[in-house]
């Protein structure tokens, strides 16, 4: 079991540090000098970017225990044939609500206020909106498989270098420095994004699947408390 406690916990961290990376973003639109408009108008788009993102997200339940299914089967070729569905089926999602977005994003935002200037400022940033919709569409889907292979910690450091050590310094200098403001904030925010995706996909790219799934069913007969090495299925389908 201690094997399962480490994935656990790694699962954990990455939920956490992604939670705490949205809320830092927000907390560095406070810092804007007055920052009521600005705070309002990503406030309310972030509740929006993330109930469009808990369509991803369940792919990314799915295809994680998609993955590590087929991988402990022996399934290496099924295993990647689900990835490249999965994350086709989420991002065609994604362009829908993208273009959604796009269409409305002069309109939606009275639904959440009747401010003026609130509407206005939401009004600029609905572009930015769109591409954290699209990339979110992608992104999570690519972690999904991550965590099935059992990259767990890859994705940690992942996670931390694309978002805490790319992503706010990034925001942090566009916003402040260049005085983009509300808008150098977000485009730090879609930088560690798409090089958190560009990562993932050189990942997967270069994956040896039938090695996963050899490394998979290595895995099931440690935790299995079985030391006796048996004929491995993934080893007959490569054989195939």
């Amino acid at each position: 079991m201690k094997g399962l406690g480490f994935h656990f916990s790694s699962l954990l961290g990455n939920a956490s540090l992604e939670l705490w990376y949205f809320t830092a973003v927000i907390l560095m639109v406070g810092w804007l000098d007055n920052p009521e408009i600005a705070v309002d108008a990503v406030s309310f788009y972030m509740n929006l970017q993330l109930w469009a993102l808990m369509i991803a997200l369940g792919f990314n339940a799915a295809i994680s225990v998609r993955v590590s299914n087929e991988l402990g089967a022996g399934n290496p070729k099924v295993a990647k044939f689900s990835v490249v569905v999965t994350v086709l089926t989420s991002t065609i999602i994604g362009v829908v609500f993208t273009a959604l977005i796009l269409v409305t994003k002069n309109d939606f935002p009275k639904v959440f206020t009747g401010k003026p200037a609130v509407m206005k400022e939401a009004s600029k940033l609905g572009y930015f909106l769109a591409a954290t919709i699209f990339l979110n569409s992608i992104q999570p889907v690519l972690h999904g498989v991550a965590v099935g292979a059992g990259w767990q910690l890859l994705v940690a450091f992942i996670n931390t270098g694309c978002y805490y050590i790319i992503g706010l310094p990034i925001g942090a200098v566009l916003g402040y420095k260049i005085n983009l403001g509300v808008k150098g904030i977000w485009l730090g925010m879609l930088a560690g994004c798409v090089l958190q995706i560009i990562i993932l996909t050189f990942v997967f790219l270069r994956t040896n699947w039938n090695k996963e799934a050899l490394k998979a069913e290595e895995r099931i007969r440690t935790w299995g408390g079985s030391e006796e090495p048996q004929q491995s299925s993934s080893e007959h389908n490569m054989n195939e």
